[in-house]
């Protein structure tokens, strides 16, 4: 794709400008009818999406694991049909209606119910697609319940607003984020934007321009495509009001401060380049926390292939892709656990190792722990599975805790305690005090532990200081979900960003939220490392039900879904 010129991104610039009062003012039905309109669009062009995405990362069509595209393209409409929802209940109600009682703690944090919110997730929620997830927003300290429905959607009843005009800097490695901080910021937020397609994955922009052309044509939406030149044009552009970006700390960095010895000596001295409203969605060393228990050999290698999932996704390109696993020293199954992820990763077939730079990433980390176990061997364009286990968690500094590994790595750290309480109590210091980033985590916890030790579980929900807490479900579900928030956890700022500022989602239009947490079952039928296995028709036919939902669609799905869990690899 060739760069845009920058007579062209002035020009783009230009119209968004002369149109961004328009966008502001254009009333709640307007906007159902384009939100219907990119709907119908993005029907069109799924399969050529899809096709584009596959043949970028080499992956056979016929394939399980391009079941990760199909995944991803039901993502997609789940963010469109929520956040169509969400408008029309605007139109209705004044604002997106809370799906249950809002309710606030003994120690006054408000909590939010999102999910289920539909029909279709009570439907959904059998465990065969959306496994029984409950979800919820945690507020921050000092909001009220009154507050909470006083101030959604409070963009729509500003009537001083008058537009803005927001940079996009696009992920690169999944394309569904790219179409949810678009919709996030047009939608919820009313900003006119442009989107600076990152190079990984810019041959989807001509998809996104069809999909998003009504508001193309309209001055409202504009795409533009370019590397790091382009993209430093864009970000000290006086027609650009505010910036976005999911990617890495270090690009975020380079941005506001400049690269080199200048750019430290900068953020030293608190001199940024860019002094622009900046939100990003950045990486974290995520973790999960095991809570040990009496587990059945089944058990062990369903949760085995869980945590495998969590890292063989897309070739763990993701920000939110599990980096270390904390389990108890004193849990006499341990060691079963790690062999049998040991022999889960050794039946994975190695993926092309897509994203720039994962080979030297891939280097450093074998480097700094030369004892690492691979699995597979490294290709022309592949690279093995790496797992590094029984790391030091008295080493504050060791390499994996404080560098998201962005590829195929992971690691397992232990921790020593007294009892479970204490273990719990000690796990959650370690990620808040020694793990780098707070974008999301997780807690597998059987049922009968949760029984036994839920005050320390819940004491650690509430203590993790993550922007998403799962429990028994891997925090990046959270992103899927549309009402959930997405993002770091409050606190950050430029010259200490981590894993960002600012949330995407959130289509409930939720004004301060903290932290979204999910809960479902220890079990899940369709298992993240089901897409490694018998899962291609089950995504595909979810993304044709989250396209245009109906009742036999939905019958299908959970027939489908059945097959999966007959065939689940054990």
């Amino acid at each position: 794709m060739m760069a845009t010129s920058q007579t062209d991104i002035d020009n783009a610039l230009a119209i968004l400008q002369s149109n961004k009062g328009n966008w502001a003012m254009l009333n709640v039905e307007q906007r159902i009818r384009l939100i219907d309109e990119i709907i119908e669009n993005m029907r069109t062009v799924a399969a050529l999406w899809v096709a584009a995405e596959l043949k970028a990362r080499d992956l056979d069509p016929k394939s399980e694991t391009a079941s990760e595209a199909w995944t991803g393209m039901s993502f997609i409409f789940r963010l469109l049909h929520t956040l169509r929802k969400s408008l029309y209940e605007i139109f209705k109600h004044g604002r997106p209606l809370i799906p249950g009682p809002v309710r606030t703690r003994e120690d006054g944090q408000v909590i939010v119910p999102v999910v289920p919110r539909t029909i279709g997730d009570r439907l959904l929620n059998n465990r065969f697609a959306y496994q029984g997830i409950t979800a919820e927003v945690r507020m921050e300290p000092g909001v009220t319940a009154e507050e909470v429905t006083s101030a959604q959607a409070h963009e729509y009843h500003d009537d001083t607003y008058t537009g803005n005009v927001t940079l996009i800097l696009g992920a690169g490695n999944q394309g569904f984020l790219v179409v949810g901080e678009v919709l996030h910021h047009l939608f919820v937020k009313l900003r006119a934007v442009i989107l600076k397609m990152n190079p990984v994955n810019e041959y989807l922009g001509p998809l996104i321009e069809k999909t998003f052309r009504a508001l193309v044509e309209q001055g409202f939406f504009k795409v533009v495509y370019g590397d790091v030149a382009e993209g430093n044009y864009l970000t000290n552009h006086p027609a650009v009001e505010e910036i976005h970006m999911t990617g890495s700390h270090k690009t975020y960095e380079a941005i506001v401060f400049g690269s080199g010895e200048e750019g430290a000596k900068r953020k030293s001295e608190r001199k940024p380049l860019i002094t622009k409203r900046f939100t990003a969605e950045l990486g974290s060393v995520n973790p999960i926390i095991v809570v040990p228990g009496q587990w059945s050999k089944e058990e062990i290698n369903h949760q085995a292939g869980t945590l495998v999932g969590t890292l063989t996704h897309n070739a763990g390109f993701n920000c939110n892709t599990t980096r270390v696993i904390v389990t108890y020293a004193g849990w006499p199954q341990r060691g079963e656990l790690i062999d049998a992820i040991r022999n889960i990763l050794a039946r994975v077939p190695n993926r092309q190792a897509y994203y720039p730079n994962a080979q030297a990433n891939y280097s450093e980390f074998l480097a700094a722990h030369p004892e690492a176990e691979q699995f597979g061997k490294t290709g022309t364009d592949t690279l093995p599975w790496m797992f590094i286990s029984s790391i030091d968690p008295t080493n504050r500094d060791d390499f994996c805790f404080k560098k998201e590994p962005f590829g195929g790595i992971f690691g397992e750290t232990s921790i020593k305690a007294e009892s479970i309480p204490e273990y719990i109590e000690r796990a959650v210091d370690f990620l808040n005090e020694t793990l780098w980033g707070t974008l999301t985590s997780t807690i597998i916890v059987h049922p009968d532990s949760l029984t036994d030790y839920s005050v320390a579980v819940e004491q650690a929900i509430s203590n993790l200081k993550y922007g998403t807490v799962g429990i028994n479900v891997w925090g990046a579900v959270s992103y899927t979900l549309g009402v959930t928030t997405w993002g770091a956890f409050p606190g950050h700022n430029m010259y200490d960003i981590q894993s960002g500022i600012g949330v995407v989602g959130n289509m409930l239009m939720l004004d301060r939220p903290q932290k979204t947490v999910i809960r479902g079952p220890f079990k899940q039928i369709v298992q993240p490392f089901a897409l490694v296995n018998n899962f291609n028709n089950f995504s595909q036919r979810l993304s044709d039900y989250e396209a245009k939902p109906s009742p036999w669609k939905l019958v299908s799905l959970i027939r489908e879904g059945i097959r999966v869990n007959q065939h689940a690899i054990q």
